[in-house]
């Protein structure tokens, strides 16, 4: 990656700085600094449209942990970063796409089928790689199916898969929030989530994180137990036009 310049690194770090600075403040409001899992809030900073040397300045500012959605470009901008960097798949799995995703995503947070498992595992295995694997659940009931995440209804059922799965660790579950338009709001949908990890829980102890919240609703998130946030606009500023 070539050396970025010095305008760019001086707005994604004051970005940066805000970010984190709003995490650090829903974790004081919202009682979550030392909560009873000992999760702290992790920050995944999305990087996809966004060129491959902003992967560059965020790691050298100090974030490990980026997401993307797109294997291609997932793929080129992960064989240039270091090893140390944690590679997060937030977007939409096609089936025929796991193998390459497993090649450069250290955990996937959108497992939301049962077919999905089989493939995902045996890539997992031919990688020599323990993938860490979110179950995408749907918290809008009128979304197509094309928007993602299973019924709560399977999420049990996925979830066992994942566990029995050879070269997989179940996390916990992942969730975007329903868009303005439907009238849901974002945190009454979190505090669903919020119900259904108790329920995974339940069965699954160690599936304790909680993949939820993104620029503009990452305080009711954190709220209702959010241990990843997801940002990427807020950081990096305005996404690029996709080609």
């Amino acid at each position: 990656m070539s050396d970025p310049d010095s305008a760019r690194v001086a707005v994604v770090a004051e970005n940066l700085r805000r970010s984190e600075l709003r995490i650090a403040q829903a974790c004081r409001t919202f009682g979550r600094e030392n909560d009873d899992n000992g999760n702290s809030v992790t920050l995944i900073v999305v990087t996809k449209t966004y060129p491959e040397s902003d992967v560059k300045i965020l790691r050298d500012l100090g974030v490990r942990n980026v997401g993307e959605n797109r294997d291609q470009e997932a793929r080129a901008k992960a064989s240039l970063s270091p090893l140390d960097m944690v590679w997060h798949m937030i977007g939409q799995i096609q089936r025929n796409k796991v193998n390459s995703i497993v090649a450069w995503a250290d955990l996937v947070h959108t497992c939301d089928r049962l077919e999905l498992v089989p493939p995902l595992s045996r890539a997992a295995i031919n990688h020599s790689k323990e993938v860490g694997v979110f179950v995408q659940v749907n918290l809008d009931p009128s979304a197509p199916a094309n928007r993602g995440g299973v019924q709560p209804m399977d999420m049990l059922p996925l979830a066992a898969q994942i566990t029995e799965a050879p070269g997989l660790t179940l996390m916990g579950l992942m969730a975007v929030a329903p868009h303005p338009s439907t009238g849901i709001a974002a945190g009454g949908a979190f505090e669903r989530l919020s119900e259904l990890s108790l329920v995974l829980r339940a069965e699954f102890p160690h599936a304790s994180f909680i993949s939820a919240g993104m620029s503009n609703d990452l305080e009711e998130a954190i709220a209702h137990g959010a241990t990843h946030v997801r940002l990427g606009s807020a950081i990096l500023g305005e996404r690029p036009m996709v080609q």
